[in-house]
């Protein structure tokens, strides 16, 4: 009995002392302050204004505002609450969806005026009994130029308070400003779609020319060989036309290359020399379509075909953890950095100088543009991902990137 009591008496000491650590644990933390009501409301509001920014950055489209109208509610603070655009309703969330018919009409009015307004009772009669809608708060949704493109319409179970007026007024202007994001994101992808354009029309004629010129100086002293540059020639010129996607994997860029310098080493013979090095775990990397080759071809063709005997091109894609590192370089001509960095005073005549306007891409699109490529990988990925040039005359050029192996902008199926 007596070694019952004292086992009884230990777990009593032990409850005790857990208990005692508990409540100095919770007293920390409340000493501490940990997440007080003030910061746990402002958490909410930006988790839920987080939650409703996305859908709308793809602009004001029905399946957009179907996913953000719960979180544009929850940010009002109203009964419920209709998302619309010029046409009609896109979305409703809450009580209320009855009055939609009135609420589009006078939605349409708002837009028309440009103008907040605010419903009551004779505005929204219905013949429901229970009906708990009582007025509602319109606000224009207003586009990139400041037109108004749809409205808000927050529905309220009795008279509206100022309050909440000018909660649905924020959550308007806010919106507006998603909007206007969404379509300068959709500007910017415009833009890089006109820019590999503009860099196809670059690239192409020129190389075109001078490859179906190589291949005739095969078709007589060696059929076999024109045959395989003809079908390398088609590949390079499918993959440099494709018509979809605004991305590509270095794997695909690389293949391209390889059917390119194909072709101008049948031109130039052993006075181009390539070399590669490639790391196979960045193969799958994705990069921006045609964003390596213009890079290679530029050595070609304004650092080694000007140059006097053998020329090399080097290759190097490195595995550099998060990011995959691209270099291409070669040993030709090179280029005054005053004339390739805009300094006017510094160009030099001759050569280098009509490279250094390749590199920049002002002349008339004669040469391959380099700052093609630099603007795209820095719209695609930011500005610190922009290309890097190391050069000097008659020392040869070396442009290097960096390409993150992860990024937002490269969608699936992009």
């Amino acid at each position: 009995m007596a070694a019952n009591l004292l086992s009884a008496l230990a777990v009593a000491v032990l409850i005790g002392a857990l208990g005692a650590a508990v409540f100095a644990v919770v007293r920390l933390r409340a000493r501490r302050g940990i997440v007080t009501a003030s910061q746990r409301a402002t958490y909410d509001v930006l988790h839920t204004a987080g939650l409703a920014a996305e859908p709308l950055r793809a602009g004001l489209t029905g399946a957009g505002a179907a996913k953000a109208v719960r979180h544009l509610r929850a940010l009002v603070g109203a009964t419920g609450l209709a998302v619309m655009d010029d046409r009609g309703a896109l979305a409703f969330d809450g009580h209320g969806a009855h009055h939609l018919d009135q609420l589009v009409a006078a939605a349409h009015r708002a837009i028309a005026a440009d103008r907040s307004s605010v419903l009551g009772e004779p505005d929204l009669r219905c013949d429901l009994v229970d009906c708990p809608v009582r007025s509602a708060v319109l606000a224009p949704l207003r586009g990139p130029d400041q037109r108004p493109v749809g409205a808000l319409a927050a529905v309220c179970d009795g008279h509206p308070a100022p309050g909440l007026v000018q909660a649905t007024l924020e959550t308007a202007h806010w919106a507006s400003d998603q909007l206007a994001l969404a379509e300068l994101e959709s500007s910017r992808e415009r833009l890089a779609r006109a820019e590999v354009r503009a860099l196809r029309a670059q690239i192409s004629p020129h190389f075109i020319y001078n490859a179906l010129t190589a291949i005739a100086s095969f078709v007589r002293t060696d059929p076999e060989r024109a045959r395989e540059l003809i079908l390398e020639f088609a590949e390079f010129t499918r993959y440099s036309f494709r018509a979809h996607g605004d991305f590509t994997t270095l794997a695909e860029e690389l293949r391209s290359i390889d059917r390119y310098l194909t072709i101008e080493r049948a031109r130039f013979g052993d006075r181009l020399q390539v070399r590669l090095q490639i790391a196979p775990e960045v193969l799958p990397v994705s990069l921006p379509f045609l964003c390596l080759q213009p890079l290679v071809e530029n050595a070609v063709r304004h650092g080694l075909s000007r140059k006097t005997g053998v020329g090399m091109v080097s290759i190097v894609a490195r595995d550099a953890g998060a990011e995959c590192l691209l270099t291409v370089e070669d040993d030709g001509v090179g280029m005054d950095p005053a004339v390739l960095f805009g300094d006017a005073d510094g160009t030099p005549d001759g050569e280098p100088a009509e490279r250094a306007a390749a590199v920049r891409g002002d002349d008339s699109g004669q040469h391959v543009g380099l700052s093609n490529v630099d603007e795209r990988l820095r719209s695609a990925f930011g500005d610190e991902f922009g290309l890097t040039v190391e050069t000097g005359p008659g020392v040869g050029t070396k442009v290097s990137m960096r390409v993150p192996k992860f990024h937002r902008a490269v969608r699936a199926g992009s």
